[in-house]
Formats: structure tokens, C-alpha cells, sequence
């Protein structure tokens, strides 16, 4: 698949989130039972959730190759609010982002990080501080599905 990496200048989206570490690799472990604590919590909060989408907030924090992730599996809300227990109010940021949006299997997202990675080091751009993921609508062929992968610039 050909993928169009385009520069935004991005708001920040207000998410109900989990902040989990997780290992290389295990993002497709970790994220469900995180994102079931935050529907239920929105299940329990009359008026906080949105027609929002699932959004992966990924932080990068310096450390050697392979280190674990720093992750916030959460959903847009309308509004901010005060944590509860393992729910917090987060906010993906705000500036300069290059995206890229991947149509497919989730399976395949690998190959749209890449192309942004390699679009950022043929543009002479510098990957900033977090990427974050946002999921479409579901749909139960694969091929339908759409996720929105945005990578703050430095």
C-alpha cells in the first residue's frame, strides 16, 4: 500500500485513558482489557462520552532499543474531568504533526509507521515527543478499517 504522509497543525483531543507500560510487541495484548475499564467508567458518566473514537497515545521516552512503552489506551470525551481511579484525563497535543492515515487489517500498520519514519527522515523533519493513533469506525471487514496515525513534529 502507497501511503501520503501529510503536515497538520493539530488541537488537542481530550481522551478518558489508561496509562499503561507495555513491552514491544504486546500493544494487541494490553490494550483491551485497559480500553474495557475506561468504557465502563463512561458507561458510569453521564454526558462525558462522545461519538469519540479509541485513541492510543504513545509517549517516547528515551531508553535503549526494545524498551517497554509508555501508553495511554483511551476514548474522546467531550469534556475534562477529575480521574478516578485508573482513569485520567489526558490530552493528545497540540502543533505540528506529520499523519498518515492506513486502510486495512491493523495487522498491517507496521508498513504506515514505517513510511512516516522514513517520509520524516527524507524531509529532514524530527519525530517529537509522542505519536498517537486514532481508530475508526469498526467494521468487521478488515479491509474497511481506517486508523489515523499522527506523529508530533519536534
Amino acid at each position: 500500500m502507497a501511503y501520503a504522509v501529510t503536515v497538520q497543525t493539530v488541537t488537542p483531543r481530550i481522551l478518558a485513558a489508561v496509562h499503561r507500560q507495555v513491552n514491544v510487541g504486546e500493544v494487541a495484548k494490553a490494550f483491551a482489557p485497559a480500553l474495557d475499564q475506561v468504557w465502563a467508567f463512561l458507561r458510569s458518566s453521564p454526558g462525558l462520552r462522545s461519538d469519540g473514537h479509541n485513541v492510543f497515545l504513545y509517549h517516547h521516552v528515551p531508553g535503549p532499543p526494545g524498551a517497554s512503552l509508555e501508553v495511554d489506551f483511551g476514548v474522546e470525551v467531550t469534556r475534562q474531568f477529575q480521574a478516578q481511579g485508573p482513569i485520567a484525563c489526558v490530552e493528545t497535543p497540540a502543533g505540528r504533526a506529520a499523519v498518515v492515515v492506513h486502510r486495512g487489517a491493523y495487522s498491517g500498520m507496521a508498513a504506515a509507521h514505517a513510511a512516516l519514519h522514513r517520509w520524516c527522515s527524507d524531509n529532514g523533519e524530527t519525530i517529537g515527543r509522542c505519536s498517537w493513533e486514532i481508530y475508526g469506525d469498526h467494521h468487521d471487514d478488515p479491509n474497511q478499517l481506517e486508523t489515523t496515525i499522527f506523529y508530533l513534529l519536534a
